[in-house]
């Protein structure tokens, strides 16, 4: 059992599903570390792949990001509620 990788995982991310074998022979520590190092790719590639927009003009990007440099942050009309003091 020694030179066989004690740490397994399996990931299931919408319908795709992942499983995720620690590379390293080692310390336990050793393979949680490979372990983790794969997943995070594996999230990364996931995240990327499903939250890229499919259509979005060009015209909004560039004119949202000019707005967020020249716009002052909003004040909120909101007053803070007084404790009451019984």
């Amino acid at each position: 059992m020694e030179g066989q990788p004690k740490v397994k995982a399996s990931l299931r991310l919408g319908s795709e599903f992942y499983t995720v074998n620690a590379k390293k022979v080692g310390a336990l520590s050793e393979q949680l570390s490979s372990m983790k190092e794969e997943s995070m790719s594996i999230l990364k590639d996931y995240i990327t792949k499903h939250n890229v927009p499919n259509d979005v003009p060009d015209e909004l990007v560039e004119g949202s990001s000019e707005d967020d440099e020249e716009e002052e942050p909003k004040k909120s009309n909101i007053k803070p509620k007084k404790a009451k003091i019984n």
